[in-house]
């Protein structure tokens, strides 16, 4: 005779989250954890691998954009989690909500000011090229951000033709730079300098998305 199963009593395994954590503790780990190594080599003066850096940028895209964003006024966003119909968006590692964002922005703020106050950085050449990656990105997010909350709460029209125009510019600076690749002459274009400007652009616009 078989024996019946309550679905209620049965273990499911996606319930619960890695190692009993809060959802999204594990990746707030490890995104803190690369963060640590990228500026202690860059505190050191080392070269950050070039693994290190595009681990670091997909670590924090995912991070910065996997974070739950509903729009609902906060008050009817708590009464659809109270009656289920939305889940309640956990704290990673039990610290308060952005708390983890917070850590990742303070330690780069922190960087950049030990390289321009600390070792007296003046020229944008001497700038390591991850803090100038991860600066651009965070920017994009920041204004990306500040711009849904003006729309939001301060009832102003987004401009198609504003993002038009930044969808444009950004297009036409990464094609400048990557034409001499399709072409084989990478010099004496792109030079270094238009390259990086181009590419923080790209990144600034990732981030304000």
């Amino acid at each position: 005779m078989s024996k019946m199963i309550d679905p209620d009593t049965t273990e499911n395994p996606t319930a619960r989250p890695p190692l009993g954590l809060p959802t999204g503790s594990v990746r707030a780990l490890l995104a803190l954890l690369i963060v640590a190594v990228v500026i202690v080599e860059t505190v050191r003066g080392h070269g950050v691998d070039e693994l290190w850096s595009e681990t670091l940028l997909i670590a924090l895209a995912h991070y910065f954009t996997s974070r739950r964003f509903v729009g609902l006024v906060p008050d009817v966003l708590r009464r659809l989690e109270a009656e289920g119909h939305v889940p309640r968006e956990s704290n990673p590692l039990y610290l308060p909500r952005h708390s983890i964002r917070a850590l990742i922005v303070l330690s780069f703020a922190g960087l950049a000011y030990y390289i321009f106050e600390i070792r007296g950085v003046r020229s944008l050449a001497e700038v390591p090229p991850v803090l100038i990656t991860v600066s651009a990105y965070l920017l994009g997010v920041f204004a990306g951000s500040l711009w849904t909350w003006r729309v939001r709460h301060r009832a102003v029209t987004s401009s198609r033709l504003w993002e038009d125009l930044k969808a444009l510019a950004v297009i036409l600076a990464l094609l400048a730079v990557s034409i001499p690749y399709f072409l084989n002459h990478r010099e004496p274009l792109p030079l270094p300098q238009v390259r990086n400007a181009a590419l923080a652009l790209v990144l600034f616009y990732f981030g304000s998305r």
